[in-house]
């Protein structure tokens, strides 16, 4: 896709493998449907990339914030990102059906069951609006109600996170560039926990009651604030250890961070010890209480014994 909107098709010799030529009902076991999610994940960052030029555009710009009917906010930029990434996703995927964040808030999102992908076409808005770089472009692939692959695209930063199964890697690409060669990405895997030097993620604009009373429980853990996606990015990056979010998130808001931590050896759990679900129609695509985190050992400090 350039940045005028129009999708660059899959080049030859770039491992891309048209969509139609696959059958996407093969199990994630098979190496056939590896190979098949590893060049879907490539096309999600592809998108995510040039979903960025209009995005940066409208943060170079500046762009007047306004609420929706849930009181979220929204700009220009969320739909126009939307926009970018629905008509490529439709061009290259039209099979798979999509949930998007501007859609779904309007009530016009499908009903999913099976594969389908998951789009937050700027997370973090608030961040935007503020204008310190802390905010992302995230695109999911969910199947069976699970996230498999995922992209994070970080514009302001130049810093891309991507995943497929059991392989998460990063890279630095500006918004409307060529990817860089798989060679040269850096392959990413959560760190090991010190329980003596914990550091702990919070939301820089979500910071509620409940969180403050859990993370008290960890006096010895420091703590530092981000907005969007990017905390599950830096948990994968092992550049931090856990983030608990106790308020509202959407599907979309997650759904690529899981994938990515998921494969990078972390995981994203319920207050009751359960993975995330995702296509949750009947709850409108809104997630429980979570706990993210790289270490699986950690799972027992933040569940069962946060006090010792």
């Amino acid at each position: 896709m350039t940045a005028s909107g129009s999708f660059i098709s899959p080049r030859a010799g770039s491992g891309l493998v048209d969509p139609s030529q696959r059958d996407r009902s093969a199990h994630a076991d098979r190496p056939e449907d590896l190979l098949w999610l590893a060049n879907l994940t490539q096309a999600m960052a592809e998108i995510a990339v040039e979903a960025g030029v209009i995005v940066m555009h409208a943060y170079a710009a500046g762009v007047p914030i306004r609420k929706k009917h849930d009181q979220t906010p929204v700009c220009e930029a969320d739909e126009q990102s939307e926009a970018v990434i629905l008509a490529a996703l439709k061009r290259l995927y039209p099979a798979i059906p999509v949930i998007a964040e501007e859609i779904a808030s309007s009530g016009g999102a499908p009903s999913v069951e099976g594969d389908f992908f998951l789009v937050d076409p700027l997370d973090g808005t608030y961040e935007f609006a503020q204008r310190n770089g802390e905010f992302t472009i995230n695109i999911a692939f969910i199947r069976d109600a699970k996230p498999v692959c995922g992209v994070i695209f970080a514009p302001a930063q130049n810093r891309l996170w991507m995943a497929s199964p059991g392989h998460a890697e990063e890279t630095y690409v500006a918004a409307g560039e060529a990817l860089p060669g798989p060679e040269t990405r850096q392959r990413l895997h959560i760190r090991s926990a010190d329980r003596t030097d914990l550091l702990a993620l919070t939301s820089r604009s979500n910071l509620n009651p409940e969180t403050e009373s859990f993370l008290g429980k960890f006096a010895q853990a420091r703590r530092s604030g981000f907005g969007s996606a990017l905390k599950f990015g830096l948990l994968a990056s092992g550049e931090a250890d856990f983030y608990p979010r106790f308020g509202p998130t959407m599907e979309w808001d997650t759904a690529a961070g899981d994938a990515i931590l998921r494969a990078a050896g972390g995981r994203i759990i319920t207050q009751t010890g359960e993975d995330l679900r995702y296509g949750k129609t009947d709850q409108l695509y809104r997630n429980p209480n979570f706990l993210a985190f790289g270490d699986p050992r950690l799972i027992d400090i933040l569940l069962l014994s946060p006090s010792g």
